[in-house]
């Protein structure tokens, strides 16, 4: 099963009341700039004006390994992603100390994590298997492995919003995940290597000309799969980004408004939008990194980033550093008052 309902979009009249509210608040009209209009998505998702701040936020960590990660694409060796992993469940990561400034918890499971056992029995419930193969030479995953790990994401996304989340973050976690999302993003972007691989995790110049010859030899088969979001996931992507695309889908789906982080979710987003049209209406961009291949994800999605302060980390951590600003938008528009509950003269007409 990897079809999804048609998503319903956001309100338009929650929208439009959102609208006229902020020009009754004490300030000139769009004067709080990109907070206005992330209030009027937040009243639009939530179908209510003013909307309602944030009660559980959610951040949810995908972690995987990718064989890729054997070849020098990244500066760390692969055995950092099950230590990280540790490290997150430990509450001890950026994402952790990032998720409770900014009021929301946060959860790692393992999709494809390169390591004997899964770290907890509940950290490893939706596991596709251990490490996706090296894309440079070989399918990322098989058929079957795709499926189940998109339907993994889904399920994920329907176990978060059934016990009360409000929003959610998608993050990830993987050494070489960059690289299969770079594929991605080439791919469907119709984009060539040289203009889109960055440096990951800070590689050396040598580290970014192997990387750019996986991305070549990687997309040089994905292309041909463009219009199957499927097929570019089991080629090319790898069981923690295919999680993370059928997460953002079903967040959609289930009317939940989601905020992407990085390069790596953002392809997993773009995989998302294809496979149910009108998710990218639910999410907002947390932030735009260093990576080039994420302002050609952006752009692809029509998502202008909260934040740009030359973050690479992932994580989710772009996105967490937006959420103060997405809950502060949510705080004016319910909490301010009016020109005419505060007894303040209106603009002057000419």
């Amino acid at each position: 099963m990897t079809d999804f309902p048609v998503v319903t979009p956001p309100d338009s009249r929650a929208a439009a009341a959102a609208r006229r509210r902020q020009d009754t608040l004490t300030k000139p009209r769009g004067a709080l700039g990109r907070l206005e209009d992330l209030s009027v998505w937040v009243s639009s998702c939530q179908s209510s004006c003013p909307p309602k701040q944030f009660e559980r936020a959610r951040v949810v960590v995908f972690a995987g390994d990718h064989g890729v990660a054997r070849t020098g694409v990244s500066a760390y060796p692969p055995e950092v992603t099950a230590q990280m992993v540790a490290n997150i469940d430990a509450g001890g990561a950026a994402i952790n100390v990032l998720a409770e400034v900014a009021g929301a918890t946060v959860r790692v499971v393992d999709v494809a994590v390169d390591c004997a056992a899964p770290l907890s029995e509940a950290i490893g419930a939706h596991k596709v298997r251990r490490s996706s193969g090296n894309i440079a030479i070989e399918d990322a995953l098989n058929g079957a492995e795709a499926v189940a790990a998109v339907e993994a994401g889904r399920r994920i996304a329907d176990e978060e919003v059934d016990a009360g989340a409000d929003l959610l973050i998608a993050g990830d976690m993987g050494i070489g995940n960059t690289t299969a999302a770079t594929i991605l993003i080439a791919a469907l972007t119709d984009t060539e290597p040289v203009a889109v691989v960055g440096r990951g995790t800070g590689i050396d110049d040598a580290g970014w000309a192997r990387k750019t010859a996986a991305v070549r030899d990687g997309l040089y088969r994905a292309r041909r799969l463009r219009s199957d979001p499927i097929g570019l996931l089991r080629t090319c992507g790898g069981a923690d980004l295919a999680a993370m695309a059928g997460f953002c889908a079903q967040a959609a789906v289930r009317r939940t408004p989601l905020l992407l982080d990085g390069v790596v979710v953002s392809a997993a987003a773009l995989v998302a939008d294809r496979m149910a049209p009108g998710a990218r209406s639910w999410w907002q961009a947390g932030h735009r990194s260093t990576e080039p291949a994420h302002t050609l994800a952006l752009a692809q999605l029509g998502l202008e980033p909260i934040v740009d302060l030359g973050l690479r980390l992932g994580e989710g951590t772009g996105a967490a550093v937006a959420l103060p600003l997405v809950r502060a938008a949510v705080a004016v528009l319910a909490t301010m008052a009016t020109f005419d509950g505060a007894g303040v003269s209106g603009k002057t007409t000419d």
